[in-house]
């Protein structure tokens, strides 16, 4: 039977230049004659490739969804975490367990992992069960409750910042806020980063805010109803800050069906930069949250964990940066 070796002194390669071309390594760069010879020595030898067996999983992960699987395809954010976690257990051959809070016995479910990473929003009381399953904890999308448990954040404040002072320099000085309610399974609201973000900077920048607040649910149908109470309170901005995309899509969608022009008469910036964002008529400028990142990085995070533990947990909060689109314009003097 012919052997790598062969092929390569056939073709007058060495033997890894010949392992890269015949594993079709992209990053490899060789003239297209030398990689036909490889290619045709190999085909003239009868060389067949040695199958590796399958790597075994010294591990499972857990993961856990505050969402149902029904809110998740609504809220591709969350979709988008869970995927950056499931990419990375593939590439390193571990096992998963995915399940979501609104499922029946769900922490049963999860008895077998060894590490668990939880999306979403939860109490001291639900982490501290969490412990219970693994030390190798990780939450994403909430800060820590504690030093010891390690969380991955969004940098909401720098984010809101950032957009602010984007329409600031546009010349918008009424902007207003539709944000969206979370509350924890306690029945208590979780408070949004971004809201406190917002008012801060509007504060320092002398922007009027107060007459535009609105709050509701972190969804296209409660963007829409927030904005169509604001234009016919007679309270018109001269620019929307969302705290989602489908907040900033449902409100762009119900200034437009008031015959209000995007962005001729209001602009609007979202958050998240959800695929749709490209696809809207205009498309939505909004804050791009790396949110399949953050599951990579997570889940990196916790398979180190399981591998070396240390006490100290990490805390990290990751950036964010504007998409700018044509949702947004210079204020109309």
């Amino acid at each position: 039977m012919a052997t790598l070796k062969d092929v390569a002194e056939k073709a007058g390669v060495s033997s890894a230049a010949a392992s890269r071309i015949l594993n079709n390594d992209a990053s490899l760069s060789v003239p297209p004659e030398t990689r036909q010879k490889v290619l045709e020595a190999a085909k003239a030898l009868n060389y067949r490739k040695k199958q590796k067996s399958a790597a075994k999983s010294a591990y499972t992960m857990g993961i856990l969804q505050w969402f149902s699987s029904l809110q998740e395809l609504e809220d591709s954010y969350y979709l988008s975490i869970r995927q950056g976690i499931e990419d990375f257990c593939l590439s390193n051959c571990l096992n998963v367990i995915r399940t979501f809070k609104s499922d029946l016995n769900c922490m049963d479910s999860l008895s077998q992992a060894d590490g668990l990473i939880c999306i979403g929003k939860f109490t001291a009381e639900e982490v501290a069960r969490f412990k219970k399953v693994s030390d190798a904890l990780l939450l994403i999308d909430m800060a820590s409750p504690d030093l010891e448990t390690s969380s991955i954040t969004l940098d909401f404040e720098q984010a809101v910042s950032d957009a602010l002072d984007y329409l600031f320099r546009l010349g918008h000085r009424d902007i207003a806020y539709l944000g969206g309610l979370e509350y924890l399974a306690d029945g208590s609201l979780f408070p949004d980063s971004r809201k406190n973000a917002f008012t801060a900077c509007c504060q320092k920048l002398g922007i009027t805010y107060l007459p535009y607040i609105k709050e509701d649910l972190f969804s296209s149908e409660s963007g829409y109803r927030m904005m169509t109470q604001l234009l016919e309170s007679g309270a018109i901005p001269s620019a929307v800050f969302a705290a989602s995309d489908p907040i900033a899509l449902g409100a762009l969608n119900a200034a437009k069906d008031q015959g209000f022009k995007i962005p001729g008469d209001i602009s609007f910036i979202g958050f998240d930069d959800i695929s749709l964002c490209k696809m809207t008529s205009p498309p939505l400028t909004t804050v791009h949250a790396p949110a399949y990142e953050m599951g990579q990085y997570g889940a990196g995070i916790v398979y180190h964990l399981l591998k070396a533990p240390f006490d100290a947990g990490l805390h990290i909060k990751m950036p964010c940066r504007l998409a700018l689109r044509d949702s947004c314009r210079e204020k109309r003097r």
